[in-house]
This record gives structure tokens, C-alpha cells and sequence, in this order.
């Protein structure tokens, strides 16, 4: 009898591990696929994005539905397509947009940005008037508009090139941003449809260079490096442990109410 209770403790004990770990490998799967965590190198989405934070990335949502005007976006460079960046939605396909100085207008409406810090307010860049944002394609900005190379720089970003949102900042604890990126939609609510006339010129696309190119990235780009790429072990251990712990949490309440 006793060895008969003892074979069936086994069982139960390598039935339950092998379930755990075929259902963690399932659920990192769907995680992997679902979103993505990046770490963030560089200091052109101050005041909002900090460097070397890590950051969980959304790439299902657009599945569903077409960025919006302020979503922050992570990117294949189209200046260095090696590289990732992450960089704010101002301009949507058909917009038409205008920089003079500081001042950032689409479709006629100047912006009220609350999330650009007045000190790291700039414009490195020639003006840009009446620029067309081409079907397809979506205009970004630098929250550090003095240290950032964005749109303003080498053009529009091609809906292919983009990864997903960034949705969540979750490495280190206690900073000021951490959490849920704030929505910013608010921002954008007077601004209409484009003019049916157009702009003047079209925003350029710069077509995918080839995986091997060398392009040096500029100094005020902020790079998103994923996660497996980069040298922190916090961001691929969360990946592998979250869905075990989680698994494990269920087993345990599932017992406990027996």
C-alpha cells in the first residue's frame, strides 16, 4: 500500500514538472511574440525615458489598429538599419507638418507639447515648411528636441521599420518615470484633418540599407538595444522566470482551495 501512495506521489511530482515546464515554455513563446523588452541607450527621449532603463515593447497592438499621434515607437533606424531606435509619433500619414524653431505645427495646429522640457527645448535642424508625411509612413521627434536626430534629420519612418510601443518602463525601480508611459493624446486633439491641397514638399523615406551596413550612429540618436542583446541580466532573466513564476502561483492557489 505504502509503495503503491509513493509511486503515486511520484507520479503526480514529474507529471506536475513536466506540465510546469512544457507550459512555461509556451507562455515565453507567446510572450516573446507579443512584446519585447529593450534597453534604452542614449538620452534623446529625456525627460521621459531615461538612459539605461529597460523597457517593455507592445508589437501586437498594431495588429489591430494604426499608431496614433504621441505614441512612443521603437524602430529599425532607417539612418542605421543595425540599430533600433525609439522616438514619439508627431505626424501621421497625409499630415503635414511645419517646424519653425521650436514651434511645431501639423495640419495648421500648433502644438502644445507637455512633455518636451522647456530646458532641453532646440532645434539643431534647417526649418521645415509645408512637409507632407507620405501613406505609409509616420513623422517622429526627440522628446530632447536639442539632442535628438529624428525626422527632422534624415525624414519619415516606413510603417515596416516599426517594432512596436513602448508601453511600460520597468527597470530600475523608484525612477520618476516608472510604470505605464503616460498617454499624451491630449496633445494632438485640436489638430484636423490634413489640407486637401498638401504641403509643398514630401517627407523623404530612406530605403532599407543592407543588414551589414557600418553607418556610425549620431551621438544625439537614443538607441533601443534588445534585450538579448544587451549585457543585463535582469531583462532576460525576467523574461524566463515570469511565466514559471506565474505557472507556479496558479498550482499553488489551485491547491490550496482543495
Amino acid at each position: 500500500m505504502d509503495l503503491e501512495f509513493d509511486f503515486e506521489k511520484r507520479y503526480r511530482l514529474v507529471r506536475e514538472i513536466i506540465e510546469t515546464l512544457v507550459l512555461t515554455v509556451l507562455m515565453f513563446l507567446v510572450i516573446r511574440l507579443a512584446v519585447q523588452n529593450f534597453n534604452i541607450d542614449g538620452m534623446s527621449m529625456e525627460p521621459n525615458l531615461h538612459n539605461q532603463e529597460l523597457v517593455i515593447v507592445d508589437k501586437w497592438s498594431y495588429f489591430f489598429h494604426q499608431p496614433s499621434h504621441g505614441d512612443v515607437i521603437v524602430f529599425v533606424a532607417p539612418p542605421n538599419p543595425t540599430q533600433d531606435y525609439i522616438k514619439r509619433i508627431v505626424g501621421m500619414p497625409g499630415d503635414v507638418i511645419t517646424i519653425q524653431g521650436t514651434n511645431v505645427t501639423v495640419n495648421n495646429r500648433q502644438l502644445s507639447e507637455t512633455y518636451v522640457d522647456p530646458h532641453r527645448q532646440g532645434n539643431p535642424y534647417p526649418p521645415i515648411t509645408n512637409m507632407t508625411v507620405p501613406q505609409g509612413a509616420y513623422f517622429v521627434l526627440g522628446d530632447n528636441r536639442n539632442g535628438s536626430s529624428d525626422s527632422r534629420d534624415w525624414g519619415c519612418v516606413p510603417q515596416q521599420n516599426i517594432i512596436g510601443r513602448a508601453a511600460l518602463v520597468y527597470w530600475p525601480l523608484g525612477q520618476d518615470n516608472y510604470g505605464f508611459l503616460p498617454g499624451v493624446s491630449s496633445v494632438f486633439n485640436k489638430v484636423g484633418a490634413p489640407p486637401q491641397t498638401g504641403g509643398t514638399t514630401m517627407c523623404p523615406i530612406r530605403h532599407v540599407q543592407p543588414a551589414a551596413s557600418t553607418t556610425p550612429a549620431s551621438s544625439q540618436a537614443q538607441v533601443a538595444v534588445p534585450s538579448e542583446q544587451s549585457t543585463n541580466p535582469l531583462s532576460t532573466a525576467s523574461m524566463l522566470l515570469l511565466p514559471s513564476l506565474f505557472i507556479g502561483w496558479n498550482k499553488w492557489r489551485r491547491r490550496r482551495k482543495k
